[in-house]
C-alpha cells in the first residue's frame, strides 16, 4: 500500500506588479512644499491652465510619483509645453516604470 502523506499547503499572497510606496525623501517634501506655497499664492485667482490637472497640480503628482529628480524633469518638461503656442487637453503624469 502507499503511504499518502496529508501536509497543508501554505497560503501564498499573490504577488502585484504594482510599485511599492515608497516614503517621500526629504527633498521631494521640500518641493512639494515650494509647490502648495505657490499654490496657496495663486489661490482665489483666475487660471489660464491649457491643461489638465494644472501644472502645480501635474508638480505635485509627478514628485510624488518619481521623486524629486525624475519628477523635477517631468514638471519642467510640462511648463515648457504649457505656452500660448502649445498643446492642451488631458496630460497625466506617466506611470512609474518597473525598476
Amino acid at each position: 500500500m502507499m503511504d499518502v502523506s496529508t501536509s497543508e499547503a501554505t497560503p501564498v499572497a499573490p504577488q502585484s506588479s504594482l510599485p511599492v510606496p515608497r516614503a517621500p525623501s526629504a527633498t521631494t517634501k521640500l518641493l512639494l512644499g515650494a509647490v502648495h506655497l505657490y499654490q496657496s499664492a495663486r489661490a482665489g485667482r483666475p487660471t489660464g491652465c491649457r491643461y489638465l490637472p494644472s501644472c502645480s497640480e501635474y508638480a505635485c503628482q509627478a514628485l510624488e510619483e518619481h521623486g524629486p529628480v525624475r519628477g523635477s524633469g517631468l514638471t519642467i518638461r510640462r511648463l515648457t509645453r504649457c505656452t500660448p503656442w502649445g498643446g492642451h487637453g488631458f496630460d497625466p503624469v506617466p506611470d512609474r516604470r518597473a525598476q
